[in-house]
């Protein structure tokens, strides 16, 4: 551990005199229906990434701390922290991440990202629009890592930005750091897409349970060094990590093709209808 301790002894602090947790920093209320508020808005707008940051801020998980100063205070945190103080300026390198191997994570990243009209930075942006304050502690760190792992998730996951993929990807980041926003917005938003599709036999909670159940019996991906595991093959870090591959969604995605659904635009009456016309 590099934890030390410092003003009059009180207040924990990283070798480096980083505070772990700023005395200014508000102390987190819990409230649902707060949560539920940000959570309609977002059904309403799904691209809407704010709401997304909103819904957390308004369910804080009392495990959120003791799980961060696991990280922050280990030597592996230490180390992270000296070689990977800003995940945005490496993950917006494609230049750089493009001279890896051929079939490297990077890779995948980088096509994922490029495809998708995505970056590190932009995820970043939309957090900073919130107008939410920052503090120079241990925890700003890791909620910045947090975050900036997202994106990484789908490409390692295989859970496309559809409705289901991204609601797979919330609950899959619940089983590596549990959080009841991601429960409220997996489940909840799982519920709206069977509710959207009704009829359909796309088995939806047998994905998101999956999904729950790998991200929980996966690796960590936080406490990994990213710049290690970019250059590697793709596979190899899937393995690494322990990420099988999402038979179950896979398998919505092939039933609603043959109900006549795209599952990247599972909303249209069209396909509503068809699939009501089907079932009776």
């Amino acid at each position: 551990m590099n934890q030390v301790t410092s003003i009059n002894g009180d207040i924990e602090c990283a070798e480096d005199g980083t505070l772990f947790r700023d005395p200014a920093r508000p102390e987190p209320k819990y409230s649902l229906p707060k949560a539920f508020y940000h959570f309609n808005n977002l059904l309403k707008d799904k691209e809407d990434t704010t709401e997304v940051f909103k819904i957390f801020e308004a369910l804080p998980n009392k495990h959120f701390l003791p799980r961060v100063k696991q990280l922050v205070f280990s030597e592996q945190g230490k180390h992270l922290r000296s070689t990977e103080p800003s995940l945005p300026e490496i993950l917006d390198d494609h230049a750089a991440l493009r001279k890896t191997p051929k079939g490297s994570l990077a890779h995948a990243y980088c096509d994922f990202m490029e495809s998708e009209g995505l970056s590190a930075a932009g995820l970043v942006a939309e957090y900073d629009a919130m107008g939410r304050p920052k503090y120079d502690d241990l925890v700003q760190w890791f909620m910045e890592r947090s975050r900036d792992t997202h994106d990484l998730f789908h490409v390692l996951t295989q859970y496309g930005r559809d409705a289901l993929g991204e609601q797979c990807v919330l609950l899959f980041t619940h089983g590596q750091s549990p959080s009841h926003g991601h429960l409220l917005i997996g489940y909840a938003g799982s519920l709206n897409i069977k509710n959207m599709v009704r009829g359909s036999k796309a088995p939806v909670w047998a994905a998101v349970q999956q999904a729950k159940r790998t991200g929980k019996g996966a690796e960590v991906l936080i406490s990994k060094s990213i710049r290690d595991l970019l250059p590697m093959q793709l596979e190899d870090v899937r393995a690494k990590l322990n990420i099988p591959e999402p038979d179950k969604y896979f398998e919505c995605h092939r039933v609603w093709r043959s109900e006549g659904i795209d599952p990247y635009n599972l909303w249209t009456e069209e396909q509503q209808q068809t699939v009501a016309a089907e079932a009776a």
